[in-house]
């Protein structure tokens, strides 16, 4: 690892390389852990409730199994055509049996991997944490686009995440204390919690759901609760902007739900990043520096 030290640039290049190759498998992610759980509730249908009639899923679904094919004419998928970006890019988007289009979000994502692994190591350098760092933007990526796309924020990312951020802090690795990111665990799900509850009660409907409350506290386990004001405010603005946008576009009314949680973990990288710059260039207007 000595190597990083001496060659900067190598740990950023390496960092990039490996988002690209982190983001292609994002993708399967993004894709598969939605159908898993939903394979998995019906599972647990047929088993506790057999006078249903629900038919139980057939075959197996793993992130790993079966093997990736064309959703369209299910050919599988050789390894030369999951290259990240170029495989598209030599296919010009197109499966190479069918010919059918093949979406531009999956390319998209494996860049978007690969830029935020370049702005983490470079803005950071080579360290544990960072690495760390590094797998945190990974889950906080296909967290965002899974709740696009299903309006869900899975335990299997946000419970790992949370734990891990208080794993880091108690051996030592993490820049957090393990108090802070405790309280920052703890403040970060009540706060949510408390918006949901109150919303819940004044209007009798739910607001938000419970892996907006999993997420922030998550956030304050490896940030520490002294940036959950400034993560709440991010993503506060961030969903007002991106919130009419959608509206607008979709032409949907106001009361049309639509995720919180991305703009959460929008709002936590910036923070992990810029949040103490922010905060400090607050403080310093405040008081006329």
């Amino acid at each position: 690892m000595e190597i990083f030290d001496y060659y900067p640039w190598l740990f950023v290049a390496f960092a990039s390389l490996l988002g690209l190759i982190i983001g292609s498998f994002l993708n399967v992610v993004i894709y598969r852990l939605p159908k898993i759980m939903e394979r998995e509730w019906r599972q647990e249908c047929v088993d506790y409730f057999p006078e249903s009639n629900i038919q139980p899923p057939e075959g197996k679904l793993t992130l790993s199994t079966p093997r990736s094919t064309c959703p369209s004419c299910n050919t599988p998928l050789r390894i030369i055509d999951n290259i990240p970006v170029i495989s598209w890019l030599v296919l010009r988007g197109k499966c190479a049996h069918c010919q059918t289009s093949i979406s531009a979000r999956y390319p998209l994502i494996e860049l978007l991997t690969a830029a935020i692994s370049f702005v983490v190591a470079q803005h950071f350098g080579f360290s544990y944490f960072t690495i760390a760092l590094l797998f945190f933007s990974y889950v906080l990526i296909a967290g965002t686009f899974i709740d696009l796309d299903t309006m869900l924020l899975p335990d299997q990312l946000t419970l790992p995440l949370l734990w891990g951020g208080i794993a880091l802090s108690l051996i030592g690795i993490s820049s957090v204390s393990l108090q802070d990111a405790i309280i920052g665990a703890i403040a970060g799900y009540l706060a949510l919690w408390s918006v949901y509850w109150g919303f819940k009660l004044a209007t009798g409907k739910e607001g938000m759901g419970y892996g907006d409350f999993k997420l922030l506290a998550a956030l304050g386990a490896w940030l520490g609760w002294q940036l959950l004001p400034l993560i709440i405010l991010l993503s506060s603005l961030v969903g007002l902007v991106f919130g009419i946008i959608q509206l607008r576009l979709k032409k949907q009314g106001i009361d049309k739900a639509f995720p919180f949680g991305p703009y959460i973990a929008i709002a936590g990288w910036i923070a992990l990043l810029w949040g103490n710059q922010i905060i400090d260039r607050y403080y310093a207007y405040l008081l006329g520096y």
